[in-house]
């Protein structure tokens, strides 16, 4: 906890209920974007770019978005009634999918897969933490937040490694247990950034006072939380049903030895219809 001048700020009010959910909630959305960007890695075209949108909802909407909020239920100044500003708080899911859908895109493209890496880390990660801040200031509350400059630098930086590892494991982790392994370590990266940058914070209250406005906390994201909750489910059942990435790859080996297959007919028959030309032509001159 942290002393403001007339309140305590308390990041887990509602008890270790609502950090373990969040921690789940991250590592649902993250595991969930892995298995897209798996199926992405053994398609090419619209068909890459459709579940490189998925896995961009499913990381930066429910592995980092859904993450944030839920732990936001866990926090409470004493004494002080906090509401949010509804356009910020929903400009913030939209920053986090575009940003994250954004480093996907830039390696998921790209031909010289290091330095796109680098690039989509960076441009991610600072996107994941300018939602966080964006959050933040959606906050409306009767006094002023202050931040603690060497918390909100480490936030920022862990929030660059996180997105850099995030991307790398998209694009390089294969198998059942290596994913889940590896939603398990994103898992922690995020919920590890929220809440160093949460403890950055501090509340002067002093003087503060007037009509506040904006969504109740509950009233407010209870229902975005449920909504992309609920999108995250049906994107897991389509996963479900769809084929893995190795079945995806033997599916188009298959489709190109046929292809191979049609193709070495197709020039015996015309083979086949140039000797024949060939020898009407030859037996009419002989005649």
């Amino acid at each position: 906890m942290e002393v403001g001048e007339l309140g305590t700020i308390d990041h887990f009010s509602a008890g270790p209920l609502i950090p373990v959910l969040a921690y789940v909630m991250s590592c649902l959305g993250s595991g969930l974007g892995l298995l897209c960007t798996a199926r992405a890695r053994a398609v090419v075209g619209w068909a890459r770019g459709r579940w490189l949108i998925l896995a961009a909802v499913s990381i930066g909407g429910t592995g980092i978005w859904v993450m944030h909020f839920i732990a936001m239920l866990g926090f409470s100044i004493q004494g002080m009634a906090i509401r949010y500003d509804v356009q910020r708080t929903i400009a913030s899911l939209i920053v986090s999918v575009g940003v994250v859908g954004l480093g996907l895109t830039i390696v998921g493209y790209a031909k010289h897969r290091t330095p796109a890496l680098l690039v989509g880390g960076m441009v991610t990660g600072l996107g994941v933490a300018s939602m966080h801040y964006m959050g933040m200031s959606a906050l409306w509350l009767r006094g002023s937040v202050d931040y603690a400059t060497g918390l909100v630098a480490a936030s920022v930086v862990i929030a660059v490694v996180a997105a850099t590892v995030a991307l790398w494991m998209a694009f390089n982790v294969r198998g059942t247990t290596a994913t889940a392994v590896a939603a398990l370590i994103m898992g922690v990266a995020v919920t590890g950034m929220h809440y160093t940058a949460m403890f950055s914070m501090s509340i002067d209250t002093g003087g503060s006072s007037g009509m506040l406005h904006g969504a109740e906390p509950v009233q407010f994201l209870a229902p975005l939380i449920t909504g992309i909750s609920l999108f995250t489910f049906v994107t897991l059942f389509i996963v479900a049903l769809s084929p893995t990435e190795d079945e995806m790859q033997e599916e188009a080996e298959l489709g190109a030895r046929l292809d191979r297959l049609t193709e070495d007919q197709d020039f015996r028959r015309s083979a086949r219809a140039r000797v024949n030309s060939t020898n009407r032509r030859n037996d009419y001159f002989r005649r």
